[in-house]
Parts: C-alpha cells; sequence; structure tokens
C-alpha cells in the first residue's frame, strides 16, 4: 500500500451558517492548524501513513479538538461545503495583512479563492513513475471531482452548478501541458517562474500536481486538488481508496498511460488530452455524476457515473489484493444516492431555502464526527 495524507480546508461558522473568520486565534491557539490568505477558513494536515483505519482517526481528532476550542470561543462550529454558500463573496479577509504573497492572490484572485476543499496527497517516490501518475489522474480527475462535489450554493443561491468552487476556481498558470518526463516538468516550471507566470513552485494550481521538499527537483507525491471538501471521513477514504488502487494498478503495469494507451491522433496527442480533460473537467463542475464526459481512451462520451462505475470494478480486485477493497464499498452509495451537491439540492427542490439546507448540513456533519470519535478515536487526548 502506499502512503496516503490529507490537507484539509474548512470554514468556522456559527450553528445558523454564517461563516465567521476565527482563522488568527485558532492558529495561535492550537497545535497543527495554519492560515488560509483568507481568514473565514484553517487548514489541517494529516501525516502520511498507509493505513486507512489511523487516516481515519487522523482525519475527525484534529476536527474534534477544533470544535472543542470553538465552543471555548463562543456559539461556533464548522460548516460543510466548498463556497461561500449563504453569502459574503464580495469582500477578502484578510488573514496576514503584512504577507505579500497573500496581497498578489488577494489582488489577482479576490474571492474566487476562499475556497474549502480537500487535497489528496499519495506517495510515489520514483520521479518518472510520479509523472506519469500525473498524466493518468488528471485525466481522471474530473470523475473525483464528480464524486465530490459540494458546492452547488453561493451567497445563498443555487449556482447552477454542483462544484461552483471549481467553475470559479482560478486554475494557474492558464495552461499546463501534459509532462512527459520529470525534465519536462523541470524545465516548465523555471520558465514559469522566469516568465513570471508563477510567483513560485506552489503557484501551480491545477487538478493535480507533482510535490515534494524541493519541487521541482525533488518530488515525493502526487498532490490531487480537484476534489471538494468532502465532510464525511468515511466517503473521503472510499475517493482516496479508489485513487490508490488505481495508482497501485498503474505501478503494475507500466503501460497504463494516457501518452501510450489514448487513440486520439499521435501527433497532437498531448495537446488533444489536455483540451478534452479541460472539457471535461468543467462538465463535471457543471453536473457532476451527471456529466457527460468524454474518456481519453478513444474520445467517446460517457457519463461519469458509468465511467466511475466501470473504474471501480476494474481496480477492485487490485484493492482486494492489497487488503483495502472494504474501503471502496461507500462509493457504491455515493453512486445510488448521489454526491454532497446532489443530496442538498434535492433538498433545497423541497425548501427553497439555501440556510435550511446548510444549517442540516452542519448538524449532520458534527453528529457523525461525534459518532466516529466516540466509535473509533478514543482515547482523544486534548
Amino acid at each position: 500500500m502506499l502512503s496516503k495524507g490529507f490537507e484539509v480546508e474548512i470554514y468556522t461558522s456559527t450553528p445558523e451558517g454564517d461563516i465567521v473568520g476565527l482563522s488568527d486565534k485558532i492558529v495561535s491557539e492550537l497545535d497543527g492548524f495554519v492560515r488560509e490568505p483568507d481568514s473565514r477558513n484553517v487548514e489541517y494536515t494529516t501525516p502520511p501513513c498507509h493505513r486507512y483505519e489511523r487516516l481515519l482517526c487522523d482525519l475527525v481528532r484534529p476536527r474534534f479538538r477544533l470544535r472543542q476550542y470553538l465552543k471555548q470561543l463562543g456559539n461556533y462550529t464548522l460548516i460543510p461545503g466548498s463556497t461561500l454558500s449563504l453569502g459574503g463573496s464580495q469582500q477578502f479577509h484578510r488573514s496576514d495583512p503584512g504577507n505579500p504573497y497573500h496581497s498578489y492572490i488577494e489582488q489577482t484572485y479576490g474571492t474566487r479563492v476562499v475556497t474549502a476543499s480537500i487535497h489528496i496527497n499519495i506517495g510515489i517516490y520514483n520521479p518518472e513513475q510520479l509523472l506519469q501518475a500525473c498524466r493518468l489522474i488528471r485525466l481522471e480527475a474530473p470523475l473525483y471531482l464528480a464524486l465530490s462535489a459540494a458546492s452547488p450554493f453561493l451567497d445563498g443561491k443555487a449556482t447552477g452548478y454542483h462544484s461552483t468552487r471549481w467553475q470559479l476556481f482560478p486554475k494557474t498558470p492558464q495552461s499546463v501541458p501534459l509532462f512527459e518526463s520529470h525534465a519536462h516538468f523541470i524545465r516548465w516550471t523555471e520558465e514559469q517562474l522566469a516568465a513570471g507566470t508563477m510567483q513560485n513552485v506552489r503557484h501551480l494550481w491545477s487538478s493535480v500536481r507533482p510535490n515534494g521538499d524541493r519541487r521541482p527537483y525533488n518530488l515525493n507525491r502526487l498532490e490531487l486538488r480537484i476534489c471538494d471538501l468532502v465532510i464525511d471521513p468515511v466517503a473521503l477514504l472510499a475517493i482516496t481508496a479508489l485513487l490508490e488502487a488505481r495508482l497501485l494498478q498503474m505501478l503494475e503495469n507500466p503501460a497504463l498511460d494516457p501518452l501510450l494507451l489514448s487513440e486520439l491522433p499521435a501527433t497532437t496527442r498531448s495537446q488533444d488530452l489536455v483540451a478534452l480533460t479541460d472539457e471535461n473537467e468543467m462538465a463535471a463542475a457543471k453536473l457532476s455524476l451527471d456529466a457527460t464526459l468524454r474518456h481519453w481512451k478513444d474520445g467517446q462520451p460517457i457519463l461519469a457515473h458509468d465511467w466511475i462505475e466501470s473504474l471501480y470494478q476494474e481496480v477492485w480486485s487490485t484493492a482486494k489484493q492489497h487488503g483495502f477493497s472494504c474501503f471502496l464499498l461507500p462509493l457504491k452509495k455515493i453512486l445510488r444516492e448521489g454526491n454532497e451537491a446532489q443530496r442538498w439540492l434535492k433538498h433545497y427542490t423541497h425548501e427553497q431555502d439555501v440556510r435550511i439546507v446548510m444549517q442540516e448540513a452542519i448538524r449532520q456533519a458534527e453528529l457523525q464526527e461525534l459518532a466516529l470519535q466516540d466509535d473509533l478515536c478514543h482515547p482523544l487526548v486534548a
């Protein structure tokens, strides 16, 4: 099994759903939490580990500590979702006014970056295998967005997108190729830094990127950045299990490379695959599991739901061989009942009130985390 870890961005709010900026207090008082440019959300990172059981506790425990701390501050909680669902997108709330990089982000992108998400990191230490993994997963990243979509609202209204976050998010630089090798990634990154299209090595905001301690030279993990905040830890582990099983499948079958297997014209294959996946990302942001995508193998249309179902069947034996197929099972529930955005929109159709939908989401998320904490993660050291 591969090592896995998460970067979790999450908003703080009142139980009524009004998002409140508290990151300055949280970061100064709680170990393990860091600022985002806007004070209304905070981030914590789980350490890399191999076992899903441990990963579940690593996800839940920091949130439980954070919830306890928020109750000390007042009547505050955590809110699901990846956008400012009930309002506040007109103004940036700086968490660190003296930070020049934060100034650049605010001036360049505004509140389009004030989102909450999950970044899934999977350890791969061979740089050429890592770049191959990035090629494969970039072309399948829309499937993970379809599973995780959780931002159908903005400023108190339904936007028409299941992932408003990814529809709004300023992917940077605007044009990112499929990296054919580690040398290609190094050369391209150096060119972007020299041209100013990237402010630093972290300023690569695409659906997938190679990551490591000294980018672009020393790399050790794939970072999937496209997912909305998956508040349900069990669902997040299922999405991660699908990703890990696909990567293990690739590592066991080196020919599993879109640049080799795609039937698109060889002379323009790389560019055509980038264009295809960009279109698929926007389609998945719009309709998630109900989106019609184009498969990278042959360019033919396929429903996101059906592609995920096919991929699930394809990687099941790999996951079973490595002992974690049981963690794939919750994907069946997502495919059957819908992702978070789809369930919220169904509730919204009945209530016609975004605030009621989000208040119920807040309540359900807290109840679920308390149950998981009690069942799996005792004793808690505060």
